[in-house]
């Protein structure tokens, strides 16, 4: 298990903090295999577009690309259900390629990483590096694992680019960047398709486009496509029964329940005892049995940290999960489009022990994604809904019950 110290920044304020990088567990044993594979000159496919969010406003920015054509290396709705050596040894085949350019250069090679960006499918491109590039694992909670990367000293597209014409037709019109993004998405792009090309500074009115921050567009893509799903589920009817849909996936343990109702929104994520980030635990032992959270056992404590929406809307950032918080909101919002209904929904995520590394939101949208298409379980009461979530979850239900908005209501505490 990896031991962090608390980042100097938020002072170890958040379980997971988007201020500092974790490091690869050593079993994992790829740093051979991927470096035999390293050289200054490549051919290859090109997948995507990063720009990092250093040294604001002059980035790092560059195509993020693969040893091989394999869809997967940069498609994170293709990564539920594997394991985590085998999501980073994916990652590890991509190279992340870096020149300095500001956020509003409107230069030849921003042009060609925006035809990168909008692409159909992975693009051939010449790569030259200055100098070989290093294999270097980065983990976040905010954005996919990152491989090798180098600085990049010429770059040359092969290939004639091909591109949806929806997408160029959105792209090339003189519209708000929230607005193309969400015309993007209805357009059958995924939200890891839109947040590249956000990212890319193509979309936006034409004299304030400009690059963004990967980092930053993962958890803009997700709050701007929710927020338009928001307005079109409180048009629907109110689910007319108790449903609860679960996933789990890397430990993550989550179970989504629709209460019938007007649209609210409240998230749990919860660091159970002994999952690695869990700042009150100092006993890295599971509760013993018949343990009473209510108790003065302290290194039992759970970490139960609660976000909220009510139905008209939240106005500040979700600071105390951040990029989970969206990840969350998007998939429930993409749930209740399917199911035609607007509800009062409850997300309980218990992190365990196993999740001992971060690979980045996506798992959080993967996992409600997936509980959405897996059967759910239906009751008439609110008690019986209750009930079984209990059963369900690690961490006892009174102690959700205390921090939640929507079950702390009174006439939810009749049980």
């Amino acid at each position: 298990m990896v031991h962090m110290p608390p980042c100097p920044i938020c002072e170890g304020k958040r379980p997971f903090c988007i201020h500092k990088s974790y490091p690869l567990p050593r079993d994992f044993d790829l740093q051979k295999k991927i470096s035999e594979k390293l050289s200054r000159e490549f051919f290859v496919p090109s997948y995507s577009v990063f720009v990092g969010h250093n040294n604001y406003p002059n980035l790092n920015v560059g195509p993020m690309s693969g040893f091989e054509v394999n869809p997967a290396l940069d498609d994170p709705a293709k990564w539920f259900g594997l394991r985590y050596e085998k999501i980073i040894e994916l990652r590890s085949m991509l190279i992340r390629s870096k020149h300095r350019e500001n956020v509003f250069s409107k230069s030849k090679f921003i042009q060609e990483q925006q035809e990168l960006a909008i692409a159909k499918k992975p693009t051939d491109t010449e790569i030259i590096f200055k100098k070989t590039p290093v294999y270097h694992f980065i983990l976040s909670e905010s954005v996919q694992p990152m491989g090798p990367t180098g600085l990049l000293e010429k770059m040359k597209i092969t290939e004639n680019v091909k591109v949806d014409v929806r997408v160029e037709k959105i792209v090339g019109d003189d519209t708000l960047a929230n607005e193309a993004c969400y015309l993007l998405y209805s357009k059958g792009q995924d939200v890891y398709k839109i947040s590249t090309i956000l990212s890319s500074g193509i979309l936006g009115l034409r004299n304030n486009k400009k690059l963004v921050p990967s980092r930053w567009t993962t958890t803009a893509s997700h709050d701007i496509i929710s927020k338009y799903l928001i307005e079109k589920i409180k048009q629907f009817p109110s689910a007319n029964e108790y449903r609860i849909y679960s996933s789990q996936f890397l430990d993550n343990h989550f179970e989504v329940l629709l209460i019938p109702g007007n649209w609210e929104f409240e998230n749990f994520e919860t660091w159970a005892p002994g999952s690695n980030w869990n700042a009150q635990t100092q006993s890295k032992s599971k509760p013993p049995a018949g343990f009473d959270a209510s108790s003065n056992q302290s290194k039992y404590i759970p970490q139960i940290i609660p976000e909220y929406e009510p139905y008209e809307g939240r106005t500040a950032y979700a600071e105390s999960q951040a990029g989970g918080y969206y990840a969350s909101r998007l998939g429930v919002t993409e749930g209740l489009i399917s199911l035609k209904r607007q509800a009062r929904v409850v997300v309980f995520r218990e992190v365990y022990e196993g999740y001992c590394i971060p690979v980045g939101c996506w798992q959080i949208l993967e996992n409600v994604r997936n509980a959405f298409r897996q059967p759910c379980v239906k009751f008439g009461t609110k008690r019986e809904a209750i009930d079984y979530v209990s059963e369900k979850l690690r961490i006892p239900i009174s102690q959700y019950i205390k921090k939640s908005k929507i079950l702390g209501q009174k006439k939810l505490l009749e049980f």
